[in-house]
């Protein structure tokens, strides 16, 4: 296995490099002298031996009886029995240590110790076995238990012992867990209520200084003689006696646990006599330091530390002052409780390619601190390392519990380099990662992956492992090389010289085609790879001869007329040998299986390996090779280890072995190399993306709307990902017989009360309206409209104007968008109308320019909408003419900012102050233009606020930086980060050129997603009833996507939820991780069923979201209800007694891909011909995507194709939510490939096709449509 672990006595693991100059057993013998040999049972236990998984699901099968100390048989010494619970596995050897000690030396006292890991309890058997420990227990011990889950079963065990028990101890974790706290008469049980003057003095300092609760604790240990004055004698003490048994903690080592157990056991356990043992106070480290395995100490000054590295370390490593320095991250508790091998080898191997480093570290969560201290030359702001490394695999500021990201973006901008945080593991012994496809544990994706991720950071490469017996630290030496690898490229991009940085382009073709070169979402590839190339020769970039033209850049791209090769397809950059591929490619045996042995017939003349591109000075322009299986794509369905081919193995190959590349910039969404098999997250050495991208730093630029493939392309091929923007969505218009009908409208407003006229106007509209296939959307009088009536006639023209008025307004994007140039002013306008369309409650409760001009004439905007849907004549023509309104004041907002060449360069924000007095007296011209349209009324004090905040949004869009990230990056530099989504929903995205990032996952959905997810429910379950003779539908087939969930902050999870009559609740620290069952009552209707099919990108990024659906199905399928009201236990019980198993294995609604796969393939059969009839298709589908994912066996995903099709026949419609404005239903082919309404219909017992709707709310006025006409109809509006 390539990251199996390595052994050396005395240190536990380490991996097979050296220190520079000193080999690896001086650094072991130089540790074992600073630390001593520890316990050396514990040593032994540290030798992993690999064993298999328990096929429980949950992802840690490590057994709490491993750690257990007890007496030896017939000991009559009285003893303590300690229960623990901690995230920190460092901490189980050293307190197995202190209890063997007490044990042993003790003559009054002897030790029971049972202790667990916060996953642990997660295991029923596992948490059943903790409930009787502390039934038993005299003393509990809990210490960063920030899982919500987790922390109320701690609670629902402790607490009702907690008044029996002597002693009861928690360091920082969550308040319901916090709140069990008692040593004495001191107690933490009205946290959050308490006026003492403890509570009072912490809450101070945390406003004070924006830390997390455990910093805040540091603080207090430093001025505790402050607070204790102010207590009661007993009071003080025992409150004194809760600090120093945090301080003991914190202190970590054998020996501080020891003194803390005895103190416990002295003061608060009256069972027990005295341990006869003096009480050492405990032993204090720096809360911030530097650390070396082979220093004599920890520094608290950086002088000193250097003094001693370069005087005494350096010359025997070989290294210089030139030598690029690598800054390290530490957590302080593995150095004290001596579990620091993971760090020993990292340095080892970092000295060894020849770095410098830097290790700082800190005591609490806030590792800012140390960065700001030590990251600079003493005296200056100039930083003293090329990049940085968090080995901590927690956020820069509150690792697991709160996060101050803010905090931890301005600390990394101002220090200005590369950032990486790699992960250690945590919930997840070393074996379970390794044989998981999944990869990482969800929590520990949430945690270590997705919360680094707001902070900027990059490559979250799994470095150590953990030892389930002993909970010690295993470095995975291949992880430790690839970490070093990729830190010194990183460092070489800050030092290297501009003119001899060697940059590959590398671009897509998909389909893979010649005229297909370039491909990227709404995006002029060749166009912005040209602006970048004049942007990197301004820089000083060797870009050799740069073409005049985007044209010019092209046609020697695909047709090189000096090319070194003739091709008849594309330019051909470079032929590799086979024994060239073999020897540079370690990897390529393992492409055999599927693809024989090289060359192959991809990207091969029948004996070499073609590379295809141009070279531009030292910038290489390359093609990606094709994914491979386009023209056969029943292998996806059958191969067991699909892979790249040969041709795709060897052009990034080229690219880092014979080329040189110093950096990778993959142009625009989105290539084939991040979907390439593997763990789905927290890669192994054996995982395709990993093998591929090898130690090249990979800049990614990506559509700023797709966060979700952004994110994947981030950790599944290390990439920084710079957001590029979308062109802005514009109304689609009216065109030939639609316009029109829009006139006929328009006549008939005019002429309705004259009746022959009216109606000769309506049998013209209705005839026009047959013409454009109108009647699919609205019933059309058969007849003559004269006996119609005024009354029908104005709710047919309603109906007919709200249809064109839908599709004139629906929104379309503008072109394709071009990196680093400047947007035209209709774009901006494009941009704002939409943004200005919608209500903002969170900043500052903005209303919405619609819901302002309609308050001016009287009307409440909703009202308008509502009735605007059902046709009303009146308010169709209001919202229309409403609509024109706004786009008139905007472009009147947008008009002063406008350059000679119709484009806005850069924005200057109005006074709003001397403004807002200026428009009290005279109006705006903003003001002026809704006057103009009919709209005299708005209010002033609304409107200036409204304008304020979108001429800042004007300002962010014309502020682009991204061409500046990508020099930044390829300077070394820090990428800003920012989050992806829709700059309408969220103008946060804006301004482009940051480092993507999704939204933190246990986040969603949002209060608002919920509020817009209920209309949406609300507005399909009216229509279904409508369909189905007033009844409710019984179940619903919903697909979920991560791109859209992402965009709205949860809103299609929120609609899963809200149709099954469940409510999503924040925990204390703000993460959606429970539901609450709405009473029927309260619902006011059935429960509807819900069969939920995610996408694989949905899987891995919402895996805990999915979890939440299933917890929210199967409590509903449990709820003692009538089955007439709640449908969801209604096909449980029927399923269950269908497949003969239990209710709750029945009640599985929550389906996807098998871990690492992604898509049905559906649609790239039916693309290329694979298949011969529709039961195939279906049967592929079925294969694909029947892979269940249950919350009470989270680690796997199975096959539940009976459980699938059993809940899919019941189901009588299907639904699903339109990605964005930018990508239709007939725009790409993910729509089709997801879609089970076909399968459910093969299902049914009746052979019925279940209706098909497809909800849009890119727009604030969302609508729910049946599916077919949706397609229809957007091809009305594309045409």
């Amino acid at each position: 296995m390539d990251c199996k672990p390595a052994f050396v006595p005395g240190c536990g693991v380490l991996g097979s490099s050296s220190f520079a100059g000193n080999g690896l057993a001086r650094a072991t013998n130089e540790r074992t002298r600073l630390y001593g040999q520890g316990n050396k049972n514990v040593a032994r236990s540290s030798r992993v031996v690999v064993r298999s998984m328990l096929q429980t699901g949950l992802f840690t099968d490590s057994n709490p009886n491993v750690r257990k100390v007890s007496p030896k048989k017939g000991d009559e010494r009285k003893c303590m029995k300690v229960v623990y619970v901690v995230l920190e596995s460092q901490y189980q050897s050293t307190m197995t240590a202190a209890a063997k000690s007490i044990n042993e030396k003790s003559e009054n006292l002897s030790m029971e110790v049972c202790g667990y890991l916060v996953e642990e309890l997660r295991n029923p058997e596992n948490f059943e076995m903790f409930k009787k420990d502390v039934a038993e227990a005299n003393v509990f011990i809990g210490s960063l238990i920030f899982v919500q889950e987790i922390a109320e079963k701690v609670a629902e065990a402790v607490a009702p012992h907690r008044d029996s028990l002597d002693a009861c101890i928690v360091f920082p974790s969550m308040p319901e867990v916090m709140r069990l706290n008692k040593l004495g008469s001191f107690s933490m049980s009205q946290l959050g209520q308490s006026k003492s003057a403890i509570a009072s003095f912490m809450k101070k300092k945390r406003q004070q200084s924006g830390s997390s609760f455990e910093d805040g604790m540091l603080k207090l240990l430093r001025t505790l003689p402050k607070v204790l004055k102010y207590l009661p004698v007993e009071k003080a003490q025992d409150a004194r006696s809760f600090m120093m048994s945090f301080q003991y903690w914190l202190g970590g080592t054998p020996e501080n646990v020891e003194n803390f157990l005895l103190m416990i056991a002295d003061k608060y356990v009256e069972a027990v006599p005295s341990s006869g043992q003096a009480v050492a106070d405990p032993e204090v480290f720096p809360d911030v330091g530097l650390w070396h395995p082979l220093a004599p100490k920890m520094f608290e000054s950086l002088a000193e530390y250097n003094a001693w590295y370069e005087e005494e370390h350096m010359p025997k490593c070989g290294l210089t002052m030139d030598s690029p320095t690598v800054g390290l991250v530490l957590q302080r508790s593995h150095m004290i409780t001596r579990d620091d091998c993971h760090y020993v080898s990292l340095v080892s191997e970092l000295e060894a390619s020849g770095a410098r480093v830097l290790p700082v570290f800190a005591g609490g969560l806030d590792f800012s601190v140390p960065v700001n201290k030590f990251y600079y030359h003493e005296g200056t702001n100039e930083a003293n390392v090329d990049v940085v490394v968090s080995l901590t695999g927690f956020a820069l500021v509150g690792g697991p519990a709160k996060q101050d990201h803010p905090k931890a973006i301005e600390t990394l901008k101002k220090l200005d380099r590369p950032y990486m945080c790699c992960v250690p593991l945590v919930f997840q012994t070393f074996e379970e990662w390794r044989d998981s496809d999944l990869g990482l544990h969800p929590v520990q994706v949430a945690l270590q992956v997705s919360l680094p991720e707001i902070d900027g950071a990059l490559e979250p490469v799994i470095f150590a492992g953990r030892d389930g017996p002993t909970g010690r630290s295993i470095p995975m030496q291949n992880r430790i090389e690839t970490v070093a690898k990729r830190a010194m490229k990183w460092a070489n991009l800050r030092r290297k010289s501009v003119q001899d940085k060697k940059i590959a382009i590398t671009l897509f073709s998909f389909p893979p085609d010649k005229g297909n070169i370039g491909t990227a979402a709404y995006l002029d590839v060749f166009g912005s790879v040209h602006k970048v190339l004049e942007g990197l020769q301004r820089e000083g970039y060797d870009v050799g001869e740069l073409p005049e033209t985007a044209e010019d850049l092209l046609e020697e791209v695909v047709h090189d007329k000096e090319a070194r090769f003739n091709s008849p397809n594309l330019n051909i950059a470079y032929k590799m040998s086979v024994p060239e591929y073999e020897e540079h490619c370690g990897y390529q045996e393992d492409l055999h299986e599927n693809w024989g042995a090289p060359p192959g017939h991809l990207n091969s003349d029948g004996q070499n390996l073609l590379v295809f591109g141009k070279e531009f000075g030292n910038v290489f322009v390359g093609i990606q090779p094709s994914f491979g299986y386009e023209g056969d794509p029943m292998r996806l369905l059958f191969s067991k280890s699909a892979s790249p081919h040969h041709g795709f193995a060897a052009f990034y190959t080229y690219l880092e072995s014979i080329w040189g590349a110093d950096a990778c910039l993959h142009f625009g969404t989105h290539g084939s190399l991040e979907f390439m098999p593997g763990k789905q997250v927290g890669m192994s050495g054996d995982c395709y993306p990993d093998q591929l991208i090898s130690s090249i730093p990979n800049i990614y630029y990506y559509a700023a709307n797709n966060p979700s493939e952004a994110t994947i392309a981030k950790r599944r091929s290390y990439a920084g990902t710079i957001s590029y923007l979308t062109p802005p969505a514009e109304n689609a218009g009216l065109y030939r017989g639609l316009k029109e009908m829009s006139e006929l409208v328009a006549s008939y407003q005019g002429l309705k009360d004259n009746e022959l006229r009216a109606t000769a106007i309506c049998n013209s509209l209705v005839e026009k309206a047959r013409q454009c296939n109108f009647e699919r959307d609205v019933p059309l009088p058969e007849d003559d409209c004269k006996g119609m009536g005024q009354e029908k006639m104005d709710d047919l023209v309603g109906k007919l104007y709200k249809k064109l008025i839908e599709i004139e307004s629906r929104l379309l994007p503008c072109g394709l968008h071009t990196v680093g140039k400047p947007p035209t002013a209709e774009e901006a306008v494009a941009t704002l109308v939409n943004i200005a369309g919608l209500d903002r409650p969170e900043d500052g409760g903005l209303k919405s320019l619609p819901r302002i001009v309609a308050e001016s004439v009287g009307r409440d905007i909703d009202e308008v909408y509502r009735n605007s849907d059902m046709g009303k004549f009146e308010d169709v023509d209001l919202l229309q003419r409403m609509t024109l309104a706004a786009r008139d004041a905007v472009t009147a907002v947008v008009r002063n900012s406008v350059n000679q060449e119709g484009r806005i360069e850069s924005v200057t924000l109005l006074d709003m102050g001397s403004l807002i007095d200026k428009v009290m007296k005279v109006k705006s011209p903003w003001g002026e233009a809704l006057a103009q349209a009919g709209f005299p009324n708005c209010k002033e004090e609304d409107l200036v606020p409204l304008v304020q905040y979108l001429e800042v949004c004007l300002k962010q869009v014309v502020q682009d930086n991204e061409l500046g990230a990508l020099i930044s990056a390829l300077e070394g530099r820090y990428i800003i980060p920012g989050p992806g989504g829709d700059p309408v929903r969220n103008p946060d995205v804006l301004p482009t050129g940051k480092n993507m990032h999704a939204l933190d996952p246990q986040s969603i959905p949002t209060a608002a997603a919920i509020s817009s997810a209920q209309t949406i429910v609300e507005k399909l379950l009216l229509r279904l009833k409508a369909e189905n003779d007033g009844s409710y539908p019984e179940s619903i087939a919903m697909v979920l996507w991560g791109t859209d969930n992402i965009k709205t902050y949860g809103e299609s999870l929120a609609q899963v939820l809200a149709m099954v009559g469940v409510e999503p609740l924040p925990d204390n620290l703000g993460r959606v991780n429970k539901v609450r069952l709405i009473p029927l009552e309260e619902l006011g209707r059935p429960r509807v069923d819900v069969v939920v099919n995610c996408s694989g990108v949905f899987r891995d990024l919402f895996i805990n979201q999915m979890a939440l659906i299933d917890r929210a199905v199967k409590m509903a399928a449990e709820a003692d209800e009538p089955v007439e009201m709640n449908f969801v236990r209604k096909h449980a019980l029927e399923q269950a007694e269908e497949l003969g198993v239990t209710v709750r294995e029945a009640a599985q609604r929550v389906f996807s891909n098998s871990s690492g796969s992604y898509s049905s393939n559906v649609s790239l059969t039916v693309e290329n011909g694979g298949w011969e009839d529709e039961q195939q298709l279906q049967q592929m589908y079925l294969n694909r995507k029947s892979f269940a994912f249950n919350s009470d066996r989270p680690g796997v995903m199975e096959m539940q194709s009976d459980v699938f099709q059993s809940a899919l026949k019941k189901c009588d419609a299907t639904f699903q939510n339109l990605d964005s404005s930018e990508i239709s239903l007939t725009d790409v082919s993910h729509y089709f490939d997801s879609d089970p309404t076909n399968l459910v219909q093969s299902l049914r017992d009746d052979g019925k096709k279940p209706l098909s709707y497809i909800a849009d709310t890119t727009t604030a006025n969302g609508q729910v449509s049946f599916t077919n006409p949706c397609v229809a109809y957007r091809k009305r509006i594309r045409s």
